[in-house]
């Protein structure tokens, strides 16, 4: 009985801490939108499908960032191939599939806004650090999964035995850069990669580490 009953709470608070983290992908999905649609350039984790998305606008945002996130399930296996966890991999697979189609959801809200000047681009864009670090919030405290760039560079981590900030910074960076090449080479523009880019980097980070430092009273409610 006593078995029984802990089986159920440990389950309830299993799809609990899913659930949120599915409220933590659609902030995340939201923001990245909103970062988009400032015209400013993209979030950096964004920047290669976002780039690729105005070379080949056939596929939208949403589907480049699930390709892009299948690439990268593909580096994290040949990372991790001694001690990888098909049930982690699977969970990605199909967090992929979820987070690309919250993308084109969200785009699609937002598709009759356009921006008239630079200050309510530049609003927007702040706007949509603030809810791409919310998302990020609700992400870190379900602690159940992990989206593909983040488990990315996990592996690079644990395989070169490298802290894990320095490698998101570097990862951060790499993909900006590959965007930037992407859109300079087909495009002759930095379309997808601007002050934006960079205004994004800096701020979200902090902004989530202000999140879980001042939400410990909301994060204890909602782990209870």
């Amino acid at each position: 009985m006593v078995g029984e009953k802990m089986f159920r709470i440990n389950l309830k608070m299993i799809v609990w801490r899913y659930f949120l983290l599915l409220v933590g992908l659609f902030f995340n999905a939201l923001g990245v939108s909103l970062v988009t649609k400032a015209a400013l350039g993209t979030s950096p984790l964004a920047a290669i499908p976002y780039s690729l998305s105005l070379v080949v606008s056939q596929l939208s945002l949403g589907e480049w960032t699930i390709i892009f996130s299948l690439f990268l399930i593909v580096g994290q296996i040949l990372f991790e191939i001694d001690q990888l966890k098909w049930s982690e991999i699977m969970v990605e697979i199909l967090l992929s599939f979820i987070f690309g189609d919250l993308i084109d959801w969200t785009m699609s809200w937002l598709r009759h806004v356009i921006m008239q000047n630079y200050w309510q681009s530049l609003l927007l864009l702040l706007f949509g650090c603030l809810v791409i670090s919310l998302g990020a919030y609700f992400e870190v405290i379900a602690d159940v999964a992990m989206l593909p760039g983040d488990a990315f560079v996990r592996a690079i981590s644990r395989y070169f035995n490298i802290e894990y900030g320095k490698i998101r910074v570097m990862s951060d960076i790499s993909m900006s850069v590959i965007g930037a090449i992407i859109c300079l080479t087909f495009l002759s523009n930095l379309s997808g990669v601007r002050e934006g880019t960079l205004i994004s980097a800096l701020v979200v980070g902090n902004l989530v580490k202000l999140l879980l430092k001042v939400a410990k009273p909301l994060t204890a409610e909602l782990l209870k």
